[in-house]
């Protein structure tokens, strides 16, 4: 059955080329556990919210009351086209979540790489609950050996997973009509029909069916022997049925309900202007919702305007995406002088260099560590991160579930004087004293291909090629648009490059399969699917990375996923750089604002409040 699982996974990774990339996909949602949390300005432990947003009043200790009418700004870099819960790529997701979070609050909320309830769904599923279940079926087989629908003489059993989605009885729309199942099937009938995003285009290659159960209940079937990491959150956010039904699907996302949809959440879009999103309490709303009677949302695309209308008093809150350094030393600033909070987090996306192994010199892994060792990454943080940072030491970064202990891996400190030794034991050496080392008689320049308007990625790529010249090996960037980067006839998945930095983004759960397996080595064979851009096809790693990503056992995926770690970082195809950082700007007044690395920046609003507000009342 090796060969039916391979082609389902390579069916996925096809839909979900590029899904970790930065600007391709949607990030892949799976089940992860024992997080280890991610903290603003210094690192320090941090806890999760025991009630988030949308948790209603039935899962919670206490409701708050009406207060009086208080407002709140919010600023954000980028005017979000539609506000419906289905994004079409990572970008869209990161632009819309903030607003999305409190229409249509997150069935499971990704929170530190792992997944809470919000008390939209009564209960997150789970094999120890009950709600995951793994069965036998039969299937047929083509001559191949491949699973088929077509009726043949071959006839085998394989596992199936089942999970089942129970949805808050208490959830209503902002209309007043009750969220039941339907809606949530709805959603999922929509997303066969019209194309819904690539996080939904993930999720409908992985499904055999989804079906109602009940009034709130809906189960997803998986495609038979299939057991990819991100089957607990293949649920559908519901949409109102009662609303779209009789509606154009073509049309949807383009429509003036899209702009301002009605959702279950705390919230409801009062007014939708240029420039802005107004929002007001849910009157049917039955859970926490905080002292706000409407937040608005401003959009402007200056940095420096919204850092100055933060510690002008006209926005309370700002969020800020990898600021240039320069802007990022004058909030430090303002931070220390009280004009406002900053907050800086290790973003999911996190950059690094591919190298193709393709390319003759770079098979010698003594020239790959002389590459790792000679560029100097606690610099790139310091100088480019402000020291809001850290250098990364494997694929699988500090806070997903897998992350390899940093003792139990190979690590590659700044030393140029071991670069230069490697580089001479490979034989790669400067015969005419020109400054470059020679290979196969040629020079060795390495073509480095990034993506075009991106201040850091050029600042990066300006130091690495300035760090790899100090120990005799040469450089020439190619800057490349991002979609012709990513696109299926570029350089990345046509493998014509020599090396490449870009970004992938961190889920909850690392899965890997795709970029790590020989089976995800894009070439003329699989129609250039998969997303191990390097060529890395290590036996052992192989195996190793097919058990993390199969298996249901939690032990055994962890030993699996630390054992390709540590083949990964010994073998070096990829030397990861840095995580990105995200900030977030608070006004002094405001408390309760916890910035998270893979949550919204509203995830905890109910919690927010003045502190002028936060004094007892007569």
């Amino acid at each position: 059955m090796k060969s039916s699982r391979a082609l389902l996974l390579l069916l996925v990774a096809i839909l979900l080329a590029a899904c970790e990339i930065e600007g391709g996909a949607p990030r892949p949602t799976s089940v992860a556990g024992e997080p280890s949390p991610t903290t603003a300005i210094v690192p320090a432990a941090a806890t999760l919210a025991p009630t988030p947003t949308g948790v209603p009043a039935s899962a919670t200790a206490s409701v708050t009351p009406p207060v009086a009418e208080r407002g709140l700004r919010i600023g954000l870099l980028d005017d979000p086209g539609d506000l419906l819960p289905y994004h079409d790529d990572p970008a869209d997701e990161r632009i819309t979540a903030p607003i999305t979070e409190l229409l249509f609050p997150s069935p499971l909320l990704v929170h530190s790489y792992a997944y809470t309830t919000t008390g939209v769904l009564e209960r997150a599923p789970s094999l120890e609950n009950g709600d995951v279940t793994v069965g036998m079926v039969e299937v047929y087989l083509d001559s191949a050996g491949m699973i088929t629908t077509t009726a043949t003489a071959v006839i085998t059993q394989v596992q199936q997973i089942s999970v089942t989605y129970r949805w808050n009885p208490e959830l209503t729309w902002s209309d007043g009509t009750p969220v039941t199942a339907d809606d949530s099937l709805y959603a999922y009938e929509l997303a066969r029909q019209v194309y819904m995003g690539q996080e939904a285009a993930g999720k409908l290659a992985l499904l055999d069916r989804y079906e109602k159960v009940d009034a709130h209940t809906t189960r997803a079937v998986l495609k038979p022997d299939y057991t990819d990491p991100a089957y607990p959150a293949v649920y559908w956010t519901p949409l109102p049925r009662h609303l779209l039904l009789n509606r154009n699907p073509d049309e949807l996302r383009g429509s003036d309900f899209a702009r301002a949809p009605v959702g279950y959440g705390p919230y409801v879009v009062e007014r939708r202007d240029q420039g802005s999103v107004r929002l007001a309490r849910n009157p049917y709303y039955q859970g926490r919702t905080g002292p706000f009677e409407n937040i608005t949302f401003i959009f402007r695309d200056n940095p420096d305007l919204l850092r100055t209308s933060v510690t002008g008093g006209s926005l309370d809150v700002a969020l800020l995406e990898q600021p240039l350094p320069e802007t990022l030393g004058l909030l430090r600033a303002d931070a220390e002088q009280g004009s406002l909070k900053l907050s800086a987090v290790p973003s999911p996306v996190w950059e690094h260099l591919t190298l193709n192994l393709d390319v003759p010199a770079l098979q010698d892994i003594r020239v790959r560590r002389a590459i790792a060792h000679a560029i100097n990454r606690e610099a790139l943080v310091a100088g480019l991160l402000a020291g809001y940072g850290a250098v990364l030491d494997s694929w699988i970064i500090p806070g997903q579930w897998a992350a390899a202990p940093p003792d139990q891996i190979t690590r590659y400190a700044y030393d140029p004087d071991t670069a230069r030794r490697l580089l001479d034991e490979a034989g790669v050496i400067d015969t005419n004293g020109d400054g470059l080392r020679e290979t196969g008689g040629q020079p060795l320049v390495l073509a480095l291909v990034t993506t075009q308007n991106s201040p850091l990625r050029l600042a990066t790529a300006e130091r690495i090629s300035a760090d790899l010249a100090a120990v005799g090996i040469g450089t020439s960037l190619q800057e490349v648009p991002t979609a012709g980067l990513y696109s299926a006839d570029g350089p990345l998945f046509r493998r014509t490059f020599q090396v490449a930095l870009f970004a992938w983004i961190a889920g909850p759960d690392p899965r890997g399969w795709e970029r790590w397996s020989c089976a995800g080595v894009p070439n003329e064979n699989n129609g250039w699917t998969g997303n191990n851009f390097s060529g890395w096809c290590f036996f052992e790693a192989d195996r190793a990375i097919r058990i993390a990503t199969t298996s249901l056992a939690r032990e055994e995926r962890a030993a699996a996923y630390l054992r390709q770690q540590q083949l990964f970082m010994q073998e070096l195809p990829v030397l990861p750089l840095f995580q990105r950082i995200d900030v977030t700007l608070v006004g002094p007044s405001l408390t309760g604002v916890q910035a998270d690395p893979t949550a919204p920046i509203t995830w905890n609003i109910a919690d927010w409040s003045r502190v002028s507000e936060a004094a007892p009342r007569s």
